[in-house]
């Protein structure tokens, strides 16, 4: 969680260097968290604290990718999407939390699975490309010149009605668990 304002901080800048420290800074964030998970489970050291954790720092990382988009082209990542991906995000992770601490479990689909994978690969392809934007000459100009075919704004579309989607698969399906919670509270 630490390094998704650093990371954020960094990559917003329009200097090659910085920028692409940001991206190693993402990628040790990235392996690190995956590596924690893998051992954690592995070797059975889990926390309740740990597995509460874990998905809220995987939101941050991802928070502060998307958040750097609209810094390297407004028109391409559009703030509308962005803000829906955040909302729709730490919508159920409040959800989760609240589950969590009356001992109930969020039922997860594999929409949300195919949310996650889409999201990164979409998020890391575009946090390279701005990287790569940066560099000067014929290679800058043909990489800049990607931005003219939209398929950046069209994927970011495609993003944020898959990440809406499963957000609201997700009320669906748990909707019994929560007014069922909400009525025992009433």
């Amino acid at each position: 969680m630490a390094m998704a304002p650093v990371f954020l901080l960094l990559y917003i800048q329009d200097d090659i260097w910085l920028r692409g420290i940001s991206l190693v800074i993402f990628a040790v964030a990235a392996l690190t968290d995956f590596f924690d998970g893998y051992i954690a489970r592995k070797y059975r050291v889990e926390s309740k604290f740990g597995i509460f954790l874990d998905p809220l720092a995987d939101k941050f990382l991802t928070i502060a990718g998307f958040v750097c988009l609209p810094f390297l082209s407004p028109e391409q990542f559009p703030w509308w999407a962005i803000v829906l991906i955040v909302i729709r995000d730490l919508g159920i992770t409040g959800l989760r939390i609240f589950a969590d601490r009356r001992n109930l479990t969020m039922q997860t689909r594999s929409s949300a699975k195919v949310k996650t994978a889409i999201q990164m690969i979409y998020l890391y392809t575009a946090l390279l490309f701005g990287f790569l934007v940066l560099f000067g000459g014929g290679f800058g100009e043909m990489v800049r010149s990607v931005y003219e075919l939209d398929l950046f704004y069209w994927g970011m579309i495609a993003v944020t009605a898959i990440t809406v989607y499963s957000g609201i698969e997700y009320l669906a399906v748990n909707r019994k668990m929560f007014v069922t919670t909400a009525g025992k509270n009433a």
